[in-house]
């Protein structure tokens, strides 16, 4: 090959599909697959791999369709200096549609992150397998699922939807471990809308059915739904900052001008004294972390508990809290889940779990039962009492039953665990226990109500407290409210060199 001819292959890969294919993704809002790189990585610093890279289908009329790069961008770079590999699927080419080498060059780029622990990036555009490919393609959809599960927990994998992923392609985004979708402009189903008319008769259309806020709210398949393409890839350099390059490596550190023993007098008032009013657990974690910055994961789905990154004393860690602005801080099965896989997530890539609990149990109804809260509600128990990373566990009110239990605990293996003066840690809340326990003494009174109050009363002071827990020694120290950043910093920091095994096996058998 001549220098010159070189040369042409090079730009027909910059080029893509041609202007006007370039033109026509401006126009629906999006970036094309090269500005979605550069935007993600520092600056100058992406190295392109498989650059010339053809197809070899010559069926269909493709022997004359080669373009180079096959529809993908790839290669590796750098986020605020650290190493990270990255692949964009580029739509102006064949629509961005996987061919055998196309797989191939992702398989590449997944194999060098896990050789040498550097996260992976997904930019996904593309609308599915290349038909005239036939099952080539689809092998090389397996080939790469083979390599997103042997990767899981090994090195973070972030995917970003920022246009059409369907049928199959879907599989690799939902094993990976974040998804991040582009409103508007993205969607994600396994059969669109005209398959579902022809077999169901149901009526909905892509955005209704696969859509960023559909994915968000209700499925829970996305993480975060953004504006559009440079607020995702900004997302996606926030996130990465909370994280470790690998499995065997720490979070990096932050220098924080924030003290480490900051009080937050208003904490004081944050528990409202009638344990049946509401508050936002959001406004305590934003008081406690470093520079009140919290990055919150799965934001709208399951709002009834939260789950996100913020720093403590500049280490990151991962935090989980109950919402009582939202059920009442309920655990149900949505909020089972989305807790376990994000407990899984910190445990995998050792990252310390921070938990605030106010939970006066699992939500009521034949829904949630006929749904499987037992199995689903054991996977966050599971994922708890699994964690080898450091825990410390906070109980701001209601921590009732076995929801008490599941919430890392101490019986979990938790290393410190917190209560503040206003933490009721009990089998049930007093109205309910008072129902049980003096049933037939109420059908008996001639004041049933002021019996009731009177022995709710008594049971609130004997039992829904923290101080028999403290006793018992299930809670570590009962602490102002004030003093819990400066508390958990330090159990954090006691916490650091922690080194807990589980018993040796090939793995556990989560209820899944």
């Amino acid at each position: 090959m001549s220098l010159e001819t070189l040369r042409d292959k090079v730009r027909r890969a910059e080029e893509g599909g041609g202007p006007e294919r370039r033109e026509r993704q401006h126009r629906e809002g999006k970036l094309t697959a090269r500005e979605r790189v550069e935007l993600l990585l520092d600056e100058g610093s992406f190295e392109e791999l498989d650059q010339l890279v053809e197809h070899r289908c010559l069926d269909f009329g493709m022997a004359d369709q080669r373009i180079p790069g096959d529809g993908v961008v790839s290669g590796y770079g750098r986020v605020e200096g650290r190493l990270v590999y990255v692949f964009a699927q580029d739509f102006t080419v064949f629509g961005g549609s996987l061919s055998e080498t196309n797989a191939r060059k992702i398989c590449k780029i997944m194999d060098l992150a896990v050789e040498m622990g550097a996260p992976v990036i997904g930019l996904n555009d593309s609308g599915g397998a290349r038909i005239q490919e036939g099952v080539a393609s689809l092998a090389g959809y397996a080939d790469i699922f083979l390599r997103n599960t042997l990767a899981s927990g090994v090195v973070p994998q972030i995917s970003a939807i920022m246009g059409a992923c369907a049928g199959g392609a879907v599989y690799s985004p939902a094993i990976t471990d974040f998804n991040v979708m582009v409103k508007d402009t993205s969607c994600m189903f396994v059969t669109g809308p005209d398959v579902i008319r022809t077999v169901t008769h149901e009526e909905v259309t892509k955005e209704e059915l696969g859509g960023a806020m559909t994915h968000s709210a209700r499925s829970g398949v996305a993480h975060f739904a953004v504006d559009d393409d440079r607020a995702c890839l900004a997302l996606i350099r926030e996130l990465l900052a909370y994280l470790p390059s690998n499995n065997l490596e720490e979070a990096p550190r932050r220098p924080t001008e924030d003290p480490l023993d900051r009080e937050e007098v208003a904490l004081e008032e944050l528990v409202p004294s009638d344990p049946m009013k509401p508050y936002d657990m959001k406004l305590l974690i934003e008081a406690v972390v470093d520079e009140g910055r919290f990055l919150e994961v799965h934001e709208l789905f399951a709002p009834n508990i939260v789950v996100g990154f913020a720093r403590f004393g500049g280490r990151s860690v991962g935090l989980v809290a109950n919402q009582p602005a939202h059920l009442a801080g309920c655990l149900d099965i949505d909020a089972s889940v989305k807790g376990a896989r994000f407990v899984r997530f910190c445990d995998a890539f050792n990252i310390p779990l921070v938990t605030f609990e106010d939970v006066p149990g699992f939500l009521p109804g034949t829904g949630q039962e006929y749904g499987g809260i037992i199995r689903h509600g054991a996977k966050l128990l599971y994922a708890y009492a699994e964690a080898t990373v450091p825990k410390v566990t906070v109980i701001t009110r209601k921590a009732y039953g076995g929801a008490y239990c599941v919430m890392s605990s101490k019986h979990l293996r938790t290393d410190v665990n917190y209560a503040w003066p206003t933490a009721e840690i009990a089998v049930m809340g007093p109205e309910a226990a008072v129902g049980v326990l003096y049933r037939r003494d109420l059908q008996a009174a001639e004041d049933p109500d002021a019996l009731r109050a009177r022995k709710v009363e008594e049971f609130r002071e004997k039992f829904a407290n923290p101080y028999v827990a403290t006793d018992r020694g299930f809670v570590d120290a009962v602490i102002e409210p004030r003093h819990t950043r400066a508390r958990i910093v330090a159990a954090l920091e006691m916490a650091r060199t922690k080194r807990s095994r589980s018993p040796p096996k090939k793995h556990g058998s989560i209820p899944l």
